[in-house]
């Protein structure tokens, strides 16, 4: 099987690569490209692979840019931080769509869709793919926190918060009228259980709200300073390999 990885962030194409060639021993990456415009020269010049891994936020734009450039007659399964584009990646030769941070058993789960329609139609047999057809419809996001201070129970509401950060190996609540809560829940829970394209983890420690950000400035080393419109008990820098993925959220969304 030979499989091309259109990937923009060199460490998730790295470790995608790695997770192939320990499932799929006999498979060959024919191929790595971070951009548009390049997976559109190979595409148009080279004979098409077997399976297609692409990320959806590319360098130089969205990569539904390249199935108006070239017709991709392979599977594709579609490796990205955000949620809202499942529709149009099903349109689109889509097998999978698996949400970054990806596992190795999201990347398992992939291949035995791709062999399971391969079997389809070598057998003539209908796959089961109430999966995929599941991921047609978004996932239902919270929309309060419970929170506990001065010994009462009341609720945050998610559109009053600001970001939700970690201090002191506590996750911490942070509201636009400045007051903090502590919730139970781990910040990788409550980024999966919060909007995709409302909320942005900006590094290890931080989670911040769209409505928060009041500007963003170029810093040293290829980072970004994000300034809320609270202020927060850090500086929130967002490192040069996420720099891309926050501005394309902070336009796309």
């Amino acid at each position: 099987m030979n499989i091309i990885i259109i990937e923009d962030e060199l460490k998730t194409a790295k470790s995608l690569i790695q997770i192939i060639t320990e499932l799929q021993p006999d498979a060959r990456i024919a191929g790595q490209y971070q951009s548009i415009e390049a997976s559109v020269k190979v595409l148009q010049e080279g004979p098409q692979p077997d399976l297609v891994f692409m990320d959806i936020q590319l360098a130089d734009g969205l990569c539904f840019e390249i199935f108006k450039q070239v017709k991709i007659t392979c599977p594709v399964v579609f490796c990205t931080a955000y949620d809202e584009y499942s529709l149009e990646a099903f349109k689109r030769n889509g097998v999978d769509y698996i949400l970054k941070p990806f596992s190795k058993e999201d990347i398992r789960e992939a291949f035995r869709k791709v062999h399971e329609l391969r079997n389809f139609f070598q057998q003539k047999v209908m796959p089961d793919l109430s999966d995929l057809l599941n991921k047609l419809s978004p996932p239902a996001t919270k929309s309060s926190f419970l929170v506990f201070k001065n010994q009462k129970y009341t609720t945050v509401a998610v559109e009053n918060i600001a970001c939700f950060f970690i201090r002191f190996d506590a996750t911490c609540i942070l509201t636009f009228d400045k007051q903090t809560f502590t919730v139970t829940q781990s910040l990788d829970q409550i980024a999966a259980a919060v909007s995709a394209s409302q909320f942005f983890r900006v590094n290890r420690q931080y989670l911040v709200n769209f409505a928060a950000i009041s500007e963003v400035e170029h810093h040293f080393m290829r980072k970004l300073h994000v300034k809320l419109v609270v202020e927060t008990p850090d500086t929130l820098l967002i490192n040069k390999e996420k720099s891309h993925s926050f501005l394309s959220w902070m336009e796309n969304r």
